[in-house]
């Protein structure tokens, strides 16, 4: 038998997400029933798939006569038409899986007013693939090769791998986006060919991509602002005229106008016409928020028990885009609100705010009053957020002991948190960072001279393709002349807990007076945690966590914590119910948390 190609072929299967294609059988069948060509309704039929597992589900779910079988209405002509056409039927669904050879039998009882139909299929050999030859033409070829190997790298079938249809297209798509993502948005298939050779159960696979020209990106062409200044966008907007066009680049203007408070949704477009490239307009349609806004949400976590939070935002402050915003959380170990006017980003991006909060704390027989106000300045770019405020703290702390302590200061300080992996729900590869510097003068607003460092990092390393191996590192460090009590405790130290060390109760690591568990000037604590996932949503993972927090670092002592764990990929995010043992405390605790720490 001579060989074929692939792609001439007429294939039934069905995504799983997508509509069913109607067959031509399926076509006559209709056919048939509207003009009436059939005899009376007979009784169902049922229908038994005789075939191996790799086809099976297949065949079951896409064959005409099994389909049909649900109805009441299928006429003796209708139901001669289905038998008849299954034979066919079969072989265009198996060869969607590799399968060109295959042996097909249709056997029909009558028992009464029932019919059974039984389907058996042997498959015979599976198609394997022999070569792929994947060939480039266009500016690729001689400006930036590195992007073709993109593309190869993305072409997901191999030689060896059985050919399937969903496999072969799925690898031609890959590669050709792989190759769109970069410089060459224009970029095409102008020739794909499988051809088998249904003897010898082998396909030659070949593949020819056209780049085009490189593409460049020019102006935003926004439609969509009414409420709202549409020089807001341009203002987030990190692109510069004129430079090489990159998903990426489009990806994040797109984040961007979206970290604003403004618009509920983006939406991005891109001029691909190969006969334009330079200078290539981006279409962006946006959908705002209404001025006045309500939201809400109760949640718990075994750390602060039960919460309930909440925020009114009203964007049109001043009819200036300014956002005005009262927020506020309520759980068991803490009472938060928050007052903050805004401004709009200005032309780099940068958004200027003033705020007032207050914050009340009580764990660990320690009560922390901390009311703040002051002044920011934030921008967010790619995957890095910086700030830079200047905030005061008055503090107040009540513990077991007579005599609460309270102390004030002004506070410059520097934000930065950098999110560089490769899913921000649920990463498996990459690094989450968050640095915090600032200081303070005595005698101007400030109780005592101090400078406080800040830093937490979460590294991922994916361990084949079910593994995943993590690790986190905290520091935090008031360095002062003085006594911790003359710094605003908000921002001193504690450890303990779901998110620093498992095995010890919420912030219970610290200075011990009297019961009362004091935060300190010194903080550090690690975590190494290893998961294994049993299937795409459901994982286990087993741990070791040690921390400590001292006043002073000489006469520290650190505390462990291993434990295991059980881990969800819920529709919301991560889901983490861990069981800890705590070595020095030995005591047991449970814990429950959604989401990534920070």
């Amino acid at each position: 038998m001579a060989g074929r190609s692939f792609d001439t072929l007429r294939a039934k299967r069905v995504k799983p997400h997508g509509p069913r294609r109607m067959s031509v059988f399926s076509m006559v069948f209709v056919a048939l029933a509207a003009f009436g060509c059939a005899a009376p309704a007979f009784a169902k039929y049922e229908v038994d798939v005789d075939a191996p597992r790799s086809v099976k589900k297949l065949l079951k779910e896409n064959l005409d006569i099994a389909r049909f079988a649900k109805r009441d209405d299928v006429s003796d002509d209708q139901f001669q038409f289905l038998v008849t056409a299954t034979p066919k039927d079969v072989r265009d669904l198996v060869a969607t899986e590799g399968y060109f050879s295959p042996v097909v039998r249709t056997d029909v009882t009558t028992e009464g007013d029932e019919r059974k139909v039984k389907v058996s299929v042997d498959p015979g050999p599976r198609t394997t693939v022999a070569s792929v030859q994947l060939h480039f033409t266009g500016a690729v070829t001689t400006e930036d090769r590195a992007q073709e190997n993109a593309a190869r790298f993305a072409f997901s079938v191999n030689e060896g791998d059985p050919f399937t249809q969903d496999g072969w297209s799925d690898a031609k798509n890959a590669a050709l986006r792989a190759l769109q993502s970069r410089r060459y948005l224009g970029a095409k298939i102008v020739r794909s060919q499988a051809r088998i050779n249904p003897r010898a159960h082998i396909a030659d696979l070949s593949v020819t991509f056209d780049s085009g020209p490189t593409f460049t990106l020019g102006k935003l062409d926004v439609s969509g602002p009414k409420r709202y200044p549409a020089w807001i966008i341009d203002h987030v907007n990190p692109i510069r005229q004129g430079e090489i066009y990159d998903v990426a680049r489009v990806n994040e203007l797109q984040r961007q106008i979206q970290n604003t408070p403004y618009y509920a949704s983006v939406a991005i477009d891109a001029d691909a016409d190969v006969n334009k490239p330079v200078d290539t307009t981006l279409h962006v349609k946006v959908s705002e928020y209404p001025y006045n806004s309500i939201r809400y949400g109760v949640g718990y976590a075994t750390d602060t028990g039960f919460h309930i939070q909440g925020a009114y935002s009203y964007l049109n402050t001043f009819n200036a885009a300014y956002p005005f915003t009262i927020s506020g959380r309520l759980d068991q170990t803490q009472q938060y609100g928050r007052v903050q006017l805004a401004m709009p980003p200005d032309s780099h991006g940068w958004v200027n705010a003033v705020f007032g909060s207050y914050t009340i704390t009580d764990v660990s027989d320690t009560d922390i009053y901390s009311a703040r106000v002051g002044v920011q300045r934030s921008r967010s770019r790619q995957n890095i957020d910086t700030t830079f405020s200047l905030t005061f703290y008055d503090d107040r702390l009540t513990q077991n002991e007579p005599n609460p302590s309270s102390a004030r200061a002004l506070v410059p300080a520097w934000t930065w948190v950098r999110r560089d992996v490769d899913d921000p729900l649920f990463p498996r590869r990459g690094n989450i960072i968050r640095a915090e510097a600032g200081f303070a003068v005595k005698g101007v607003m400030t109780d005592q001279t101090f400078a406080r460092l800040y830093t937490n990092a979460v590294q991922y390393f994916p361990l084949g393709k079910n593994d995943l191996l993590l690790f986190r590192a905290e520091f935090g460090g008031v360095f002062t002349s003085g006594p911790s009590s003359g710094v605003p405790a908000s921002l001193l130290f504690r450890a303990g807990g779901a998110n620093s060390v498992r095995g010890y109760s919420y912030l219970s690591i610290g200075n011990n007076v009297s019961g009362s568990i004091l935060p300190t000037k010194y903080m550090v604590t690690g975590s190494s945690e290893y998961q294994h996932w049993f299937t795409h949503d459901w994982g286990g993972a087993v741990f070791f966590d040690i921390g400590t927090a001292t006043d002073t670092w000489g006469e520290r002592v650190f505390q462990p914590g291993v434990g295991v764990g059980a881990r969800w990929r819920s529709p919301v995010g991560p889901v983490n119910v861990d069981l800890a043992y705590g070595l020095k405390n030995k005591s047991i605790k449970p814990y429950l948390t959604l989401g990534i720490a920070f």
